[in-house]
């Protein structure tokens, strides 16, 4: 039976947020036993690809920017099109068709509903990272968006993380009010600690302030035990609503009034600056569908100005949220012998808040005041839409929910002990990759069967020796990689790239690119090489089958 707390309670005010001791002085140094490294892997929500200052954004990211100093930066690091099924292949280390996540569960067509791998929650086909790496010596510890299953048996602690603080949903308000992001179906947020639900938050609540404070609350809670841990900082940063307090509200003002062009040309600068796109490859042209900023009324102009400057400013603070945790952990003399991999779900965000499933008109969306003098602060409920989306991929074509390179190349940093600094890789990797890797750092091995059930193999590949500098790829070109969700269709051999992107975003039609003198996905090359295309279609098909994707009719 679920226990419901309020605001005094003792686990929401002592146990989730109760980090007024990470000062130095206040600190017992651990002392450990267990030489094997900690393990702290920090997802952001819908982080555009050059969002980050290392990335080529003029957003400042110094404490991103650092980790990248001291680690590895990927150029060709690829997940889903949306949130949970990334989300499922990180833990799993195996496809999210398999994994239960074929579709995010607010978007399952009823076509999909009932067959294998469409539950819409982690299903008992798959092991977790948490529950090998607990089973395997190490504290397990979540906090933040979960997103992988609603129900009680679902919950982070049922898949084996011992300490969890963690919204259940694919997104909410930042504040207090748990205000959700759909009408008529999760208007409000369901926040869970380990299994006891909780009413009511504190006052002074703001999302990722408060997930970072329940992480390093619980790291600080086994603290010279001997044991290493596994912390899962899942931020909802920087989904919308577009929410962030002072000083970050105001940081970014009128930096954005040039409109969604001059941004995109800006940031494909940026990333040939910094190198993660060749200097001699063509960017890709600001999305059709955007709006011209020349066409918009003064009042549209500032409110989306307002909107681009508030997401600004809620990267720079998740910024300084993951700042506070390193340097937590630098305190603790525990950062030399920790792992930290950082990257994003997937690519920014197209839509406007009117454009989920139930909001437009609604009386849900009516309560919320969307002015420009009001976005960012509670009570407004705003996404910064199609123009900025598309902006924020920088060079690369498309953005979350579709297959373009917008939509599923993303940042990825990792730092681990022992591995040459400051390097960036171009090598291909994707989301399954990472379980494999952490397991190799943890010496442990997947299991064949779990508590008495089989469960599917991991379908990566350890990126260590990626790492440590003693391979340049781990994919070959002839190795395969194919995904999929909401009909939008990729796969990847070597330099070629076939996707599928449905329409309105697309054209309802395979296309060909090479990925790597192309990343802008600027030159379709399908009717030069139509052997190229038809043998990637048919591998993508036996894909399909061999994981169980279901096509439905848009």
């Amino acid at each position: 039976m679920l226990r419901f707390y309020k605001l005094s309670s003792l686990i929401l005010i002592s146990l989730l947020f109760s980090c007024k001791n990470d000062s130095p002085e206040n600190v017992e140094k651990k002392s450990v036993t267990d030489s094997r490294p900690n393990i702290l892997l920090v997802v952001v929500d819908d982080l555009g690809w050059t969002d980050l200052g290392c990335y080529g954004s003029e957003i400042k990211t110094p404490n991103v920017d650092k980790l990248a100093e001291d680690g590895v930066k990927f150029s060709d690091f690829h997940v889903s099109v949306s949130c949970s099924p990334t989300r499922s292949m990180l833990l799993t280390g195996t496809d999210n068709h398999i994994a239960g996540l074929g579709n995010m569960s607010e978007a399952m067509t009823e076509k999909q509903k009932g067959n294998p791998g469409y539950e819409g929650h982690l299903n008992n086909n798959v092991v977790t990272l948490a529950e090998i790496l607990r089973d395997g010596g190490y504290h397990t510890y979540m906090s933040g968006k979960w997103h992988l299953g609603h129900e009680p048996e679902q919950y982070p602690a049922a898949r084996g993380f011992e300490k969890s603080f963690s919204m259940l949903y694919g997104g909410a308000s930042y504040w207090s009010d748990k205000y959700g992001l759909l009408a008529n179906k999760e208007e409000t947020a369901k926040y869970v600690y380990n299994n006891e639900e909780i009413e009511t938050l504190p006052k002074d609540f703001y999302a990722t302030r408060n997930y970072t404070d329940s992480i390093m609350t619980s790291i600080r809670s086994h603290k010279g035990d001997g044991k290493p841990f596994f912390a899962y900082l899942a931020f909802t940063a920087v989904h919308d609503p577009v929410h962030v307090p002072e000083p970050w509200l105001s940081e970014y003002k009128g930096n954005y009034n040039a409109g969604y062009k001059a941004l995109k040309e800006n940031r494909i600068t940026g990333a040939k600056n910094v190198g993660v796109f060749p200097k001699d490859a063509i960017g890709h042209d600001l999305f059709a569908m955007a709006k011209n900023w020349e066409d918009l009324s003064d009042e549209q102009k500032a409110v989306e100005s307002k909107a681009m400057e508030v997401y600004a400013g809620m990267v720079s603070n998740m910024d300084y949220n993951l700042g506070r945790v390193i340097n937590f952990l630098k305190d603790i003399d525990e950062y030399d012998n920790t792992i930290i991999i950082f990257l994003s779900d997937n690519g920014s965000n197209p839509y406007y808040n009117d454009n989920y499933p139930g909001n437009k008109g609604s009386a849900f969306m009516a309560q919320f005041d969307n002015s420009a003098e009001n976005i960012g602060h509670p009570m407004s409920h705003y996404a910064y839409g199609l123009g900025w989306g598309s902006a924020c991929a920088g060079p690369l074509d498309l953005f979350k929910t579709v297959v373009g390179e917008g939509g599923i190349r993303v940042p990825l940093i990792i730092t681990a002990p022992g591995i040459e600094k400051g390097r960036q890789s171009d090598a291909f990797a994707y989301a399954t990759d990472i379980m494999p890797t952490l397991l190799e750092y943890a010496n442990l091995e997947h299991p064949t069967n779990y508590n008495g059930r089989e469960v599917a193999p991991m379908r990566g590949k350890s990126l260590k020796k990626l790492l440590t500098n003693e391979e340049s790829t781990i994919y070959t070109d002839q190795d395969i990689t194919a995904g999929e969700m909401a009909n939008s269709r990729w796969i990847r051999q070597g330099k070629f790239k076939a996707s599928y992107v449905p329409k309105p975003f697309g054209e309802a039609s395979w296309k060909l690119f090479d990925i790597l003198l192309d990343p802008g996905e600027t030159m379709d090359i399908s009717k030069e090489n139509p052997e190229i295309l038809q043998k990637l279609i048919n591998s993508w098909n036996d894909y399909a089958k061999d994981v169980g994707v279901v096509i439905y009719d848009n």
